[in-house]
């Protein structure tokens, strides 16, 4: 694994995103996501897994840098495998955990989201949302339901219509996070709570989680390609590449100053 790190425990696994200092996702460490927890889901040893990141960053998101250098087939991959690995983590039947690490913004949320408990390193600087329309890509349905599952239709749309990023609190405040704590205390504290769901009959356990996300489930678009299709199409439009790019500038000079 290039981007990845997995920390083996008793009865769960900890998968630590871990590409550069942000862990911003590429086309790499989506298919290594895949790869990863098909074989979690389907090795009988393994009885949960907690996604993390690194210190200050659980993601930042897309890798803008690295996506808006792909060619055409290049872009329909990348968004046809990022539906694929949301539409595998929303139907992960196994404990899901994520341990936010820090900012989690737009694909970091996407991943987030996904999750059965999400619990956040508390800061005054961290955020975490779908700002997909302030950075101009296109959202889909399937994202937007899972947005609504944890928070609520009113306020899932209106923050996603505003591409607003959450503060800690204001996440917590809307049902998008379980809890905060102080950046060393969130994995033990994801680790805490997985060993409790890890206590309870598998089987069971299972089951509710399945009913639990029943009506989320049946409102997903099956075909990931289809559901992303328009974000694909859209990232050729001129003046949206135009605007993309400048984006990707302001934030390229940040990092050389």
């Amino acid at each position: 694994m290039n981007t990845l790190k997995l920390i083996k425990k008793e009865g769960y696994t900890i998968v630590q995103m871990n590409r550069g200092k942000v862990n911003a996702i590429n086309y790499e460490m989506v298919q290594e996501l895949r790869q990863v927890f098909s074989e979690i889901e389907k090795d009988e040893t393994v009885k949960g897994v907690i996604l993390t990141g690194q210190p200050h960053f659980f993601s930042a998101g897309l890798d803008l840098i690295e996506l808006i250098q792909y060619n055409e087939q290049e872009i329909h991959d990348f968004f046809s495998a990022f539906g694929v690995l949301y539409l595998e983590l929303v139907r992960f039947t196994k404990p899901f955990i994520s341990a936010i690490t820090g900012h989690s913004p737009a694909g970091g949320c996407v991943l987030a989201v996904t999750s059965d408990n999400r619990y956040m390193a508390v800061g005054d600087n961290y955020v975490i949302g779908l700002n997909e329309v302030a950075v101009n890509i296109q959202i889909s349905q399937n994202l937007t339901e899972g947005y609504a599952f944890w928070m609520g239709e009113g306020l899932a749309n209106r923050y996603i219509l505003e591409g607003k990023l959450l503060t800690g609190a204001e996440a917590k405040a809307a049902g998008l996070v379980d809890d905060l704590l102080p950046l060393d205390e969130v994995l033990e504290h994801a680790e805490n709570k997985m060993r409790q769901y890890l206590k309870a009959d598998p089987e069971i356990w299972v089951n509710t989680k399945k009913k639990l996300r029943k009506h989320w489930l049946d409102k997903l678009d099956p075909d990931p390609e289809n559901s992303l299709k328009e974000a694909a199409v859209l990232w050729w439009k001129p003046e949206i590449r135009s605007k993309m790019k400048a984006y990707v500038a302001s934030f390229s000079n940040k990092k050389k100053k």
